[in-house]
């Protein structure tokens, strides 16, 4: 067993990475021309992993694949709701920034840590090879639960909003309808059975169709911001920066815009998605012969780089999106009374004064986020099978299984199906399902981050060598872990909060409830069988001295 702080005694040379990588081909992975770099191979060496899945995505198609993911100014408009509850419009610019400032140093710190370990696994990857050792393999562990559920959940939510958007208009356009539940149950089935079917059988098509989604996720938004522009009425100025709304009843206007974060934070969490779409693949514990890395050409270096600039793209788009939001909504109580559910709904049908440009304007949020639940299916897919590749899970040799031929996780494509149905089931008995889910997700994302930014600054503070990255933080990288530190761990207890101070069983958030259950089954299941079968990714990485002597010259 290799620990994180061994080290080869006889490194190998890219010569002969590309010897043993040939070899490997010769037993049928895929074909050569999705094999990636020699540096994916000298990283797919060093984290002792096969290759077993095509490396055809690049900059621009993982790009796209983070940007429509996040689908930032679209989720910003979909749950609009709880932000103008608590926060009002003051709250929703002020707290957009707080939370865009904030984020942008998280994915900074994991950027630099996915240039080290460039791998599917991410979180979970990254823990069990930085944490003490002594707690290596249960916290490793523990994240890999958190992260398969959290990614599982983010399914549901966005095939949620997708579907009740659907809903909305229906609602808008015929005042008779009944806005049943079940209803937007089926409309979840049918959104996410199409993502499953564009993710297998249209699965090598996947980068390509990412990149033309990225082209209508920007033209989306000029789509439906110039008509506010031209056609909506003004907001002031200072109402719009400094009137803040406490509608759930908070002690403070300060507090109330903390509560209403959930939906800032749901709008710009996530972008290590790119990392589960890079990576390592099939664990074998009895081949030497484990090579490369996987779906992104050139991992090491793209993958921050993709990382970063879906941050910066997002957050521009997002930014547009508030700003003329709130300078175009005037009456803030009218819009959250809409019998569509969707406050921006009646924002484009109050501005146009159509129901064929509101249906088109809305349209367009329909069509984004169908493409941000393809690429979700894709990203809580790979996570799932990841953890199953090491043993992390119940029946894990089924969930890890790879389709021969179609080098896709089919399995873990299929099971993420059956989960979301059978989480969509909940919106039908209840009314506050889509709030506990989207809570949820960002709660499990965001223990992931904080346990494995915790690891690295742990590192840190003790002066220990890090392995070579060709994305460096450089001097800052403390300072910015510690940042980024700051700013999760309050996020992640103000996501647990209700939007209203006095709850009972219909506004309570009971994604409190769910999240301690979730650690509760994973701790308990890890001591009765999981120590005994999960293989910690720890257990295979062996780096090059050379990988060591330049960490070692990188620590801060």
């Amino acid at each position: 067993m290799a620990f994180n702080n061994t080290v080869h005694s006889n490194p190998k040379s890219a010569a002969s990475i590309a010897i043993d990588y040939a070899e490997y081909q010769h037993k049928g992975t895929v074909a050569p021309k999705y094999m990636g770099t020699v540096v994916d191979q000298r990283d797919m060496n060093a984290m002792g992993r096969v290759q077993v899945l095509r490396r055809n995505f690049r900059f621009i198609s993982i790009l796209g694949f983070a940007c429509t993911l996040i689908s930032t100014w679209e989720v910003i408009l979909t749950l609009l709701t709880s932000v103008l509850t608590d926060g009002g419009t003051a709250g929703l610019i002020w707290g957009f920034i707080i939370v865009t400032v904030g984020f942008s140093l998280v994915f900074a710190s994991l950027s630099e840590i996915a240039s080290m370990s460039p791998t599917s696994g991410g979180q979970y990857h990254w823990v069990s090879e930085f944490a003490p050792r002594r707690c290596q393999k249960f916290l490793s562990y523990i994240t890999g639960w958190l992260t398969a559920i959290g990614w599982q959940c983010a399914i549901v939510t966005i095939a949620m909003l997708a579907g009740t958007i659907i809903q909305g208009l229906i609602v808008l356009n015929d005042p008779g309808y009944s806005f049943e539940r079940w209803h937007g149950t089926l409309l979840v089935v049918a959104i996410t059975a199409f993502s499953i079917f564009f993710n297998t059988f249209l699965a090598r098509n996947l980068p390509v169709v990412e990149a033309l989604i990225l082209i209508i996720h920007v033209v989306g938004l000029f789509a439906i911001i110039i008509p506010l522009w031209v056609l909506a009425p003004r907001n002031n100025a200072k109402a719009v920066f400094t009137e803040f709304n406490n509608g759930g009843g908070w002690n403070s206007d300060g507090t109330a815009t903390l509560v209403g974060f959930s939906t800032t934070i749901t709008a710009m969490i996530g972008y290590d998605c790119s990392v589960h779409m890079g990576n390592f693949l099939p664990y074998s514990s009895r081949s030497a012969l484990t090579r490369t890395a996987e779906e992104i050409k050139d991992a090491s270096q793209t993958l921050p780089k993709a990382m970063m600039a879906a941050v910066g793209v997002n957050a521009v788009l997002g930014f547009i999106m508030i700003i003329t939001l709130c300078f175009t909504l005037v009456d803030v109580d009218g819009v959250l009374a809409t019998p569509t559910g969707f406050p921006f709904i009646q924002i484009f049908y109050n501005t146009t004064q159509s129901y064929a440009a509101t249906n088109t304007m809305t349209a367009v949020l329909v069509i984004t986020l169908t493409a941000s639940t393809i690429t979700e299916v894709a990203t809580a897919s790979r996570q799932l099978w990841s953890f199953a590749r090491d043993k992390g899970l119940p029946c894990s040799s089924f969930f890890a299984y790879v389709t021969p031929g179609w080098n896709i996780p089919l399995n873990s494509v299929l099971v993420s199906l059956v989960v979301t149905i059978l989480l969509s089931l909940i919106n039908i008995g209840s009314a506050v399902a889509l709030t506990a889910i989207v809570s949820l997700t960002i709660t499990s994302l965001m223990s992931a981050y904080i346990l494995s930014i915790g690891c690295i600054l742990l590192k840190r503070l003790r002066k220990e060598p890090l392995p070579h990255r060709r994305w460096s933080l450089g001097r800052f990288g403390m300072a910015i872990n510690i940042a980024s530190m700051a700013f999760l761990l309050p996020a992640f207890v103000f996501s647990f909060f209700p939007l209203m101070a006095e709850v009972d069983a219909k506004t309570m958030n009971w994604s409190v409830v769910m999240y301690i259950g979730l650690i509760a089954l994973a701790s308990v299941y890890y001591v009765v069988r999981g120590k005994h079968h999960f293989v910690a990714p720890v257990a295979l990485v062996s780096r090059d001295r050379a990988d060591v002597a330049l960490g070692s010259g990188r620590r801060m």
